[in-house]
C-alpha cells in the first residue's frame, strides 16, 4: 500500500496525470473535424479509451489508498464524478454523456494546486457577488419594464416584451452596438431617450461590473497574502530550528571541550 501511495503522490505521475489531460483536450478538439475523424478517427477512439483507463486506474488507486478519506476531499469527489461520467455508455439515450466528456479538462484545476487556490478563492467571494448580481437584477428588472413601456410599441422587436426588453438591454450593457444599433435608432422617434440609456449605462456598465470585479481583485489579493503568510510562516519555522541546531551544536561543542580539558 505504501508503494501505491508514493506513486499516486509521486510529481511524475501527477505531471504524467497532466500531460494526458491536456493531449485528451487536444484530441477532443480534434474530434469536431470530420476531416480529421475520417482519417485518424480509430486512434483517437483507441487514445480516448486509454485516458479513461488511466483515470480509472488512477482513482482506484486513491481510493485503495486513502479508503474513506478519499471521498472526504471535494476535489476527489469531483474526480470520480468526472471519471465517472466518462465510464456511462456513450449508447442510445446517453449520447449526452459524450459531450460531458469534455469535463475531464476540468481535471487540470484539481491536479495543479495554482489552479485549485484560485478555484477556492473564487468561491469565497460567491457571497458577495450574489449580493450584487441580485442588485444588478433588480436594477435589470427595473429598466426593463420601463423601456418596454416606453418604446415597446415603436420598437417591439427590441422591446416589445419584457423578455425582449432584458435581452436588449443586456445588449446595451455590453456595449456591443448599443449607440448605432440600439439608442440612436430610439432616439430618433424619442429624442429624450438618451435620459434613459446613458443613466442605465453609468449605473449598470460602469458601476455594478467594476463592482463584481472589485469583488474578485480583493479576493485574488487575500489569496496572495495568504501566500506571503505561509511563505513567512515557513521562513520563521526554519529559522526556529536553525537556532535549536545552533544551540544543540554548541553545547555539543562545550561538552567536547570539557571533555579535552579533563584529558
Amino acid at each position: 500500500m505504501e508503494k501505491i501511495k508514493n506513486i499516486v503522490e509521486n510529481q511524475r505521475f501527477i505531471n504524467f496525470i497532466i500531460v494526458l489531460i491536456i493531449i485528451n483536450g487536444i484530441t477532443m478538439g480534434l474530434e469536431t473535424s470530420k476531416v480529421v475523424m475520417g482519417d485518424f478517427g480509430t486512434w483517437i477512439d483507441l487514445f480516448d479509451s486509454f485516458v479513461i483507463t488511466v483515470f480509472t486506474i488512477e482513482i482506484l488507486m486513491k481510493i485503495s489508498v486513502y479508503r474513506g478519506a478519499f471521498f472526504k476531499d471535494p476535489w476527489n469527489l469531483f474526480d470520480f464524478t468526472i471519471v465517472t461520467i466518462s465510464l456511462v455508455p456513450t449508447t442510445s439515450g446517453f449520447e449526452i454523456f459524450r459531450v460531458l466528456r469534455v469535463l475531464r479538462l476540468f481535471r487540470l484545476v484539481t491536479v495543479i494546486p495554482q489552479m485549485r487556490k484560485i478555484v477556492l478563492a473564487l468561491a469565497s467571494v460567491i457571497p458577495g457577488m450574489a449580493s450584487i448580481a441580485g442588485l444588478l437584477t433588480l436594477l435589470f428588472y427595473i429598466f426593463a419594464i420601463m423601456a418596454t413601456q416606453l418604446f415597446g410599441e415603436a420598437f417591439p422587436e427590441w422591446f416589445g416584451t419584457l423578455g425582449e426588453s432584458f435581452y436588449t438591454l443586456f445588449q446595451v450593457m455590453t456595449l456591443e452596438s448599443w449607440s448605432m444599433g440600439i439608442a440612436r435608432p430610439v432616439m430618433e422617434q424619442f429624442p429624450m431617450a438618451w435620459l434613459f440609456f446613458v443613466p442605465f449605462i453609468f449605473i449598470v456598465t460602469f458601476i455594478m461590473i467594476n463592482l463584481i470585479i472589485a469583488v474578485v481583485v480583493d479576493a485574488m489579493n487575500e489569496l496572495k497574502d495568504d501566500n506571503n503568510e505561509v511563505i513567512l510562516d515557513e521562513i520563521h519555522t526554519n529559522e526556529d530550528k536553525t537556532l535549536q541546531e545552533i544551540q544543540l551544536l554548541r553545547s555539543e561543542i562545550q561538552e567536547l571541550k570539557e571533555l579535552l580539558v579533563k584529558k
